[in-house]
């Protein structure tokens, strides 16, 4: 089989990986730090690793958009960088298909994972930021704009602060980098969310923790009533903490949602967007030549 390629713009790290057989195991791989000039730097890398790939899969942070990434603020020079033209110019007529990290991450449940034959299905993602793909017809839904299973934008109640006002209203509640910085807070000193859960022998501490896991659960319940999925798997970062997150979500989808799914780990956790790459670029190779997302 042809060499495809792999690589993941993260919000610290750009991963690259190299596969020669369909299956979640690159053959080889590399990271880089981000910084300055990061995508000549990653693209010359990629060169070093496979000259000519028969295809290229992109996973990146934020979403693409009028051929544009949005929705990045948070990642210097990203935010209404051309990306799709500029893989475009590097790969010529090799089929590259770009898409953002979460939705990759699904795609790499989709075809070698937990949501492998699954027709109607959730991925939700829990790490530093919160975001979900929805799965249609065994497929990730894009959405009208690129930007379906934000899910981190929505109201938890009705007059507060939104998008417009710079604000992710829900990834600000329960997202990792939600309760390590409330932990912080609450502690005095600076913790990780990891250090956080380990702490909620602490009375005040697993407050903060259990009220941030039901709002969460209260979320993928509701996304079920809307979905009606088969199976919802959950994966990122935060997963290091499943025994506690898993059993409040289930309980709470058994509760709410009238015919209730699966709920369960991903199977990739650790570089679960590279590989998410890599299974774009499987889909690309079928593609005859033209660029384009999900």
């Amino acid at each position: 089989m042809s060499r495809v390629l792999g690589i993941d713009f993260g919000g610290t790290k750009v991963a690259i990986g190299v596969s020669d057989a369909d299956g979640p195991s690159p053959a080889e791989s590399l990271r880089l730090k981000t910084g300055d000039e990061i995508l000549p730097r990653a693209l010359a890398a990629a060169r070093d690793l496979v000259g000519s790939p028969a295809a290229v899969g992109v996973s990146t942070c934020g979403v693409i958009r009028d051929g544009r990434v949005r929705l990045a603020p948070n990642v210097p020079g990203w935010e209404g960088l051309e990306l799709p033209r500029l893989l475009r110019e590097e790969f010529g007529s090799v089929p590259v298909v770009i898409d953002n990290d979460v939705n990759a991450a699904a795609a790499a449940e989709l075809r070698w994972g937990a949501l492998r034959g699954v027709s109607t299905g959730l991925y939700v993602n829990l790490g530093t930021g919160l975001a979900a793909a929805l799965v249609v017809g065994g497929q990730v839904v894009a959405g009208a704009h690129g930007a379906a299973g934000e899910i981190g934008y929505l109201l938890s109640s009705p007059a507060e602060p939104g998008f417009t006002e710079g604000h992710a209203p829900m990834e600000e509640r329960v997202s990792g980098a939600a309760l390590a910085a409330r932990g912080s807070a609450l502690l005095g000193r600076r913790v990780t969310t990891a250090e956080l859960f380990g702490l909620v022998g602490d009375p005040l501490v697993r407050d903060v923790v259990d009220e941030a896991v039901d709002v969460l659960a209260m979320t993928v319940a509701n996304l079920c009533v809307v979905l009606d999925p088969e199976l919802v798997v959950v994966g990122g970062g935060m997963m290091g903490q499943a025994d506690r997150i898993l059993p409040v979500l289930a309980s709470a989808v058994a509760r709410a949602v009238p015919f209730p799914p699966g709920i369960g780990p991903a199977r990739f956790v650790h570089d679960a967007p590279l590989l998410g790459a890599l299974a774009l670029a499987y889909t690309a190779s079928g593609s005859q030549g033209r660029a384009y997302r999900p």
